[in-house]
């Protein structure tokens, strides 16, 4: 059993659906059948049970699956001793970022971190933090930047810079003449939120408690990106709560919507790096840190 065919499995094992395994592998959903079923020809057993709409995995599978993960940790750390005798700032460093940042940070962290270290591109993934975990821990990517907190043996995690939350409404909303909004206000609104699985909508019911109250999002809305969101406020669909890297901006961009501070005591979250520990390039990361701290974040208040 080859490496790639080891990482099919634990891909399978791990989305229990082959269209999502082949798109976290990079392959179609046929190569990755096809080679499933080498595997499990060789090993004379299946791994998995296949249904229309399931995807089990047997007992074998399992231990295969477990086995297989330790093989590929192992392989991780080959790759990355071999890697620490060269230049650790040449060479691609595999970024996952997600979505309710990247659009927002990598405009500015990509020429500062190019004249940190010019002779290191960037390989990039936007995903959910739910996804781009499994990712870091496999070696398929080098660092992750999400929100904070968060712990787990094996991994750094290194906070970079907090962020406050606003409050997006629409020009014809009756608070347009405020100076803030108290989140308990937000409770009774048509709220804007991001889909299930996005923590950033999970943040954002965090810091309004009474929006956790049954029946309290009974009028929500859903959209699919904080871009997304931006328009649907600005046509009058809802308000929402966006972190100020997003909101700020559009103080001066978007006239169809007011942008409000929160009152009191400000919601907000950490932004940070994640790397394995085992990461032979530390310098590398350095860079990337340095790079985050040098960008002008709207909102943004740097953590040194």
């Amino acid at each position: 059993m080859t490496l790639t065919e080891m990482r099919y499995i634990v891909a399978l094992a791990r989305e229990r659906h082959f269209g999502k395994a082949a798109e976290a592998c990079h392959v179609s959903q046929p190569t990755l059948s096809v080679a499933l079923k080498k595997v499990e020809g060789q090993l004379g057993a299946a791994l998995f049970e296949r249904t229309a709409s399931d995807v089990r995995i047997t007992a074998l599978g399992e231990r295969i699956v477990a086995q297989a993960k330790r093989v590929l940790d192992e392989a991780v750390r080959l790759e990355e001793i071999a890697g620490s005798a060269g230049d650790p700032m040449s060479g691609p460093l595999r970024v996952g970022v997600i979505y309710t940042i990247a659009p927002y940070l990598l405009p500015q962290l990509i020429p500062a971190l190019h004249k940190e270290a010019p002779a290191m591109p960037l390989f990039l993934k936007e995903d959910f933090t739910a996804n781009l975990i499994p990712a870091l821990k496999a070696g398929e990517l080098d660092v992750i930047v999400i929100a904070l907190p968060f712990a787990e043996a094996g991994l750094v995690a290194q906070p970079v810079y907090e962020e406050p939350f606003r409050v997006v409404v629409p020009a014809s909303h009756p608070w347009v003449s405020r100076p803030d909004v108290d989140a308990d206000e937000l409770d009774g609104q048509h709220l804007l939120l991001l889909g299930q699985g996005n923590c950033f909508r999970d943040q954002v019911l965090e810091s309004c408690p009474r929006l956790t109250a049954p029946d309290a999002l009974a009028d929500s809305l859903e959209g699919s990106s904080l871009e997304t969101i931006r328009y649907m406020v600005a046509s009058g669909a809802g308000v929402a709560v966006m972190p100020s890297t997003a909101a700020d901006p559009l103080i001066d961009k978007e006239p169809l919507v007011k942008v409000l501070p929160f009152a009191g005591q400000q919601p907000s979250r950490t932004v940070g790096l994640v790397w394995r520990v085992t990461f032979p390039r530390p310098q590398a990361i350095d860079a990337v840190r340095a790079a985050l701290l040098s960008c002008q974040l709207p909102g943004a208040t740097a953590r040194r």
